[in-house]
């Protein structure tokens, strides 16, 4: 750490906090996460062993960059490329909502993120505008806090945790507590960001997941009768029922002045209740709604078998980390316990 000079906290939540610092010898910005609190303790331990695991095995131009992680005065450090702003300030600042193609731009990167993670069997679980990172001078943006990832091929013999992702976009598999939920948890979390992104307004902002699960079925039409079946025989929905469902404001209704048709036949196919039907990240790099984007860039289509430099980047990390990463629950036994909500801070993301 005594490389690093400390300029500011950027963030801070549950498990830890973000400092802005600069790297002495060369003067570059980077963001270092710490780990508060005792990390004896087994959310801590879950939260390391998924971040320290994804961020290993994962290098792509639209997933944040692990540079090196230490330990300083017995704490553990892991330190990022800096990125000032995230796409929840952005939001802020503009509260009537981004410019369409702006929104492309910004779908388009964040599930070429997701179609890398899904190659190599990884679910984020935790996609939110909080957690993407954008730099406004080269319109790149990133997806970061690996926190809740998952390495599925890992974890056949451990049941999936369903109480993972910000209530806001939570798919319905997830908040009925699917056991069998996988990677069609994110491209959900896709959608509800690109509705939020045009008007400003998140598209489903539930309460609770009762009252979640209410707004969704405001826009899309009653749950599925296999969700249906979810919700009537989960103990914690017992003696609870859904209102009456007024007419639906449709996707449609909603965004025909935002959107062409489209964007709205692409963002009706990443909110599909079916998650088997769901637009995977692979179908929807290949939807009309890139088109134009297509062409610029492939690198979704980049297995991590074949980026020569994350081999070495990979080694040199491990050889620092190997003791960290023995030390922490393994990956495949990590389950997500921390609560959620639109005010979490983005600890993790290195705004």
């Amino acid at each position: 750490m005594n490389k690093y000079e400390k300029l500011e906290l950027v963030g801070e939540g549950a498990y830890g906090v973000v400092l802005k610092c600069r790297r002495k010898d060369t003067g570059e910005l980077v963001a270092i996460k710490t780990f508060k609190g005792n990390e004896e303790s087994t959310n801590v331990k879950k939260t390391i062993a998924r971040e320290l695991n994804a961020l290993t095995h994962l290098r792509h131009e639209n997933i944040v960059a692990l540079k090196e992680a230490f330990r300083w005065k017995g704490k553990l450090h892991l330190v990022f490329e800096y990125i000032h702003r995230n796409l929840l300030e952005l939001l802020e600042a503009s509260p009537a909502g981004l410019d369409p193609e702006t929104v492309r731009l910004c779908i388009w990167q964040l599930v070429k993120a997701l179609s890398y993670c899904h190659r190599n069997d990884i679910v984020h679980r935790d996609v939110k505008p909080e957690n993407l990172l954008v730099n406004l001078k080269t319109r790149k943006l990133k997806l970061c806090d690996f926190g809740f990832a998952r390495q599925l091929h890992e974890s056949a013999a451990v049941p999936l945790t369903d109480y993972v992702a910000t209530r806001w976009y939570r798919s319905p598999e997830l908040l009925l507590c699917d056991p069998e939920y996988g990677k069609p948890v994110d491209m959900w979390a896709v959608g509800c960001i690109m509705g939020e992104l045009i008007d400003g307004r998140p598209l489903f902002p539930g309460d609770n997941e009762v009252d979640q699960l209410y707004k969704i079925q405001l826009v899309l039409g009653p749950l599925l009768p296999q969700h249906m079946e979810m919700f009537r025989q989960n103990s914690r929905f017992a003696g609870l029922a859904f209102p009456e469902l007024p007419p639906r404001e449709t996707l449609l209704l909603r965004y025909r002045n935002k959107f062409d048709r489209t964007a709205i036949d692409f963002l009706s196919k990443l909110l599909c209740m079916d998650p088997k039907a769901r637009l995977t990240a692979k179908m929807a790099l290949q939807h009309p709604y890139f088109k134009e984007l297509e062409s610029a860039d492939r690198s979704a289509c980049v297995t991590i078998r074949n980026v020569e430099s994350r081999s070495q980047l990979q080694r040199e990390l491990r050889s620092n980390t190997n003791e960290i990463v023995q030390s922490t629950l393994p990956v495949s036994s990590c389950q997500a316990d921390r609560p959620s909500g639109k005010t979490t801070p983005p600890v993790g993301s290195t705004q």
